[in-house]
């Protein structure tokens, strides 16, 4: 790929954004010659996600009029590496680390996170124990050197690693966040022995305290370089077909994006990469309405996506899990459940209804698709209720088989519990609501927040037929449905910028003896992050970089996150934390001592953004008519609108059903919904 940013004046006019998920794969595209945006999907091909981005840019090439050698940028997120890890599909590798210490892994952190189970499931451990290898060395804390690393213990190592067939090794030696010289002597041995290994160094991917999730970290990167490797290499060679040959950037976990040479370094940057995309938009979203607090639900195929943006900040934490494995790298805070549309109902052998986890995914997908799916899900629910139509699914590019859904229901869930088909599909859409509203809750709750200071921002194929019946339960009043919902992750990573994160760990108390030494820390980070944006093409003019802080009291074993951007204004910077302590925690304490434990600087690369023309108003009418819908224990007339039809002075009172080509939205009994700035579609609870 080309090693520069692009320019606003490239040649190539479209930019493409591209969301892969479980079920669909995600696409908008904006011609920088016109401003028009556009929207597309096509079904995920699991087997190769490279399949379908082709197909479906080819696909939008078709039907919106542009050639493949006329784009010029490509903004990809994917699941890739998430799946891998969900699925164990991950490379054979060797975790190496300092002798004494190979069983920092399985150790872990000794939290029981069921307190009353007498025998808990074990937490994932990725490298067998005959696969962690010790090597003589050690660091002290400050990092001088106890141990020098014994070289000529290397052969063995070497031989080792040939006998246990290593695709990729972790090495991650102790207290290296501070002095890196064994683990780069190591990494360097290595290469020079056996240059087609890949190497992971954790003072690389997380040069950060805490030696379990460090570990945790080094070695999910590790076992999954040969993984997104092998699929960036498809990728490549797709991408030279038709004359399709963009610069191509991937969406990391933080939001931003990265080039495909750090994707391929760094793999563990990517495991949010889809969902990320998300709660861009939200915080795009949230400037352009004027809507600073928005509680943000992504209803997928497979899941459902919760974050939060609080006044026009996207939540971002310094660590997340992905399947029980602690990931020590930033990430858009969100919160993740298994209930989207192609989650699957079932009733357990106590006569219990669950919806979710288990899902139909792309293939065989639901019922109503016709593709082989035997067992009823959330869509199946929603289409037996009149809520969608069969004839108008995904703007009439697929139909959707009634019959079959009607009979899957009754024979999987309404026959066992004595209900009839509608109230057994009404029985699917209420457990499911009330696990969305469980996860909205859970959200805001944990922080603080009260819901009726937010507005709910719904997205995502599935998301505006449960938009309003979750707002109703969470007494919030507003529901925002968003321009193209489901393709908006797609839309987040349209206008994405480059990113990356720097971070050091330094445990120091928060006084002013200690700020030369934060100062001289912070400068060494602001110099890195300038470099590295330089090294991807970066103009001055366009760089970013944001300071920001891993504070606690001393004696804590957590820390909070506090943005410092008048660094290095050490009294601000206390301040914020004390605030920021006292909102999650209900508690502060300015007479107790304060610690920094990590400096941390992100550096942004803003890439152009073209603005996007308003799309043109319709001529026909808004009114589609009408379609009966089982509301509230019965079968009723209910309106339908054409969302893209519609003029700013209509009114849509509910119960109203609204389509537009990718997405149905129920606007349920006591909602009014009216159109907005930006193309949304914004409905207000008035009982």
């Amino acid at each position: 790929m080309p090693d520069s940013a692009p320019s606003a004046s490239a040649p190539r006019p479209i930019r493409i954004a591209v969301d892969i998920g479980g079920t669909f794969t995600d696409l908008q595209v904006l011609d920088a010659r016109s401003g028009a945006v556009h929207a597309w999907k096509t079904p995920t091909t699991p087997e190769d996600p490279s399949i379908g981005l082709i197909t479906g840019v080819t696909e939008a090439a078709q039907r919106f009029g542009f050639t493949l050698d006329q784009v010029g940028l490509l903004l990809h997120g994917t699941t890739i590496a998430t799946n891998a890890v969900l699925e164990r599909k991950l490379a054979n590798g060797v975790l190496v680390t300092t002798a004494g210490f190979e069983d920092v892994l399985e150790i872990t952190r000794h939290v029981r996170k069921e307190l009353y189970v007498l025998d808990p499931d074990p937490f994932p451990c990725l490298v067998d124990r005959d696969r962690r290898l010790g090597v003589p060395e050690r660091m002290r804390a400050d990092g001088s050197v106890e141990t020098p690393l014994d070289e000529a213990a290397i052969p063995a190592l070497l031989a080792t690693l040939d006998a246990l067939q290593a695709e990729s090794v972790a090495v991650c030696l102790l207290h290296a966040y501070v002095n890196p010289a064994h683990e780069r002597r190591l990494k360097a041995l290595i290469a020079a022995a056996r240059p087609g290994l890949p190497v992971t160094l954790s003072s690389e991917i997380s040069p950060e305290i805490r030696e379990y999730e460090r570990s945790s970290t080094t070695v999910l990167n590790a076992l999954l370089v040969p993984v997104v490797k092998a699929y960036l290499d498809r990728l490549e060679k797709r991408l030279g077909e038709g004359g399709f040959h963009p610069m191509v950037f991937l969406v990391q976990s933080n939001g931003g994006v990265c080039s495909l040479a750090t994707a391929a370094a760094q793999p563990a940057r990517l495991l949010l990469s889809g969902p990320s995309g998300g709660a861009l938009a939200a915080g795009r979203i949230a400037t352009l309405l004027n809507r600073p607090n928005l509680v943000a639900v992504d209803m997928g195929g497979t899941s459902f996506d919760v974050s939060v943006v609080q006044g026009g900040r996207i939540g971002v934490v310094t660590q997340g899990e992905v399947d029980g494995l602690p990931v020590r790298l930033p990430m858009v805070e969100m919160r993740t459940i298994g209930a989207g549309g192609g989650s699957i109902a079932s009733v357990d052998a106590g006569g219990r209804l669950t919806v979710g986890p288990r899902s139909a995914g792309a293939r065989p997908g639901p019922v109503a698709y016709g593709r082989g799916g035997t067992e009823p899900t959330v869509t199946d629910a929603n289409l037996a209720l009149g809520r969608l139509d069969p004839d108008y699914f995904l703007g009439g590019l697929m139909k959707l088989d009634m019959p079959a859904t009607r009979a899957a229901i009754a024979g999987k869930v309404g026959e066992r519990l004595g209900l009839s088909v509608e109230q057994a599909a009404q029985g699917m859409l209420t457990v499911t609501n009330a696990s969305l509203g469980a996860a909205v809750r859970l959200s805001l709750f944990e922080k603080g927040l009260d819901p009726r200071d937010f507005a709910l921002l719904s997205f995502g194929g599935a998301g505006g037929l449960h938009a309003t019946d979750v707002a109703t339960e969470m007494g919030i009043g507003e529901v925002i449905f968003p321009r193209e919902p489901g393709t908006l992750s797609a839309y987040g990573i349209l206008y994405s910028d480059l990113v990356q994160d720097l971070a050091r760990s330094r445990v120091l108390p928060a006084t002013a003896t200690s700020l030369p030494a934060i100062t001289a820390l912070v400068e060494e980070l602001r110099a890195e992050a300038s470099a590295r944006l330089a090294a991807d093409g970066v103009a001055p003019a366009a760089q970013v970089l944001e300071v920001g802080a891993d504070m606690r009291y001393h004696g804590q074993a957590f820390e909070l996150l506090v943005p410092w951007p008048e660094a290095p204004d050490l009294p601000a910077l206390i301040a914020r934390f004390h605030a920021m302590h006292q909102q999650r925690f209900s508690y502060s304490d300015t007479a107790e001592a304060v610690e920094i434990v990590t400096l941390r600087v992100t550096a942004i690369g803003r890439l152009p953004k073209p603005d996007a023309a308003d799309a043109p108003p319709a001529t026909r009418p808004a009114l589609k008519g009408s379609r009966r819908v089982f509301e509230d224990g019965a079968w009723r007339d209910v309106p339908v609108w054409d969302r893209d039809a519609l003029p700013p002075e209509d009114r849509i009172v509910g119960p109203a059903i609204v389509e537009e080509a990718f997405a149905t939205h129920w606007i349920g009994r006591g909602w009014t919904a009216a159109t907005a700035a930006a193309g949304a579609l914004i409905a207000t609870r008035s009982v």
